[in-house]
Order: C-alpha cells, then sequence, then structure tokens
C-alpha cells in the first residue's frame, strides 16, 4: 500500500512544481505563465493539435465524450 501513495504523492509533487509558482517567487496560489491546467507534456503518441482552434474542438469533443459515460454510468446504476 505504502508503494501506492508514494506514487501518487511523487505524480502530485511533479504537477504542482510544473504548473504552480514557487512560493516566493510571486503571488501566492498563481499559475506559471506558460501552463495550462491539465497539460503536463504527456502525449506520447502526438494526438495534441498545434493550434488552438483545433485544440478548443478537441477539449469540447472530450467534454462530450466524458458525459455521456458519466450518463451511460448513472443508467447502470439505475438499472440495478
Amino acid at each position: 500500500l505504502f508503494p501506492f501513495f508514494l506514487a501518487i504523492n511523487i505524480c502530485e509533487a511533479y504537477r504542482a512544481n510544473r504548473g504552480w509558482v514557487e512560493p516566493g517567487m510571486g503571488p501566492l496560489f498563481t499559475l506559471r505563465e506558460n501552463y495550462y491546467p491539465g497539460d503536463l507534456g504527456f502525449d506520447p503518441f502526438g494526438l495534441k493539435p498545434d493550434n488552438a482552434a483545433d485544440f478548443a474542438n478537441m477539449q469540447t469533443k472530450e467534454l462530450s465524450n466524458g458525459r455521456l459515460a458519466m450518463l451511460a454510468a448513472a443508467g447502470f446504476c439505475v438499472q440495478e
């Protein structure tokens, strides 16, 4: 169980160091200028679009897909 929590801690520390400004380097609780929430640079298959319009379109598609999946999961629960 400890290795699981250690792995989560390392991932969260990496995300925090990549996205947030260090204390003392600027106002508290501010994001870095070049950081977009959720974008940690992990794209092994090169699926992330290069321009902003295509990226926004893909974000909308992913949100719609996630909402549909939540409705499907709720449907599974209602069946029971």
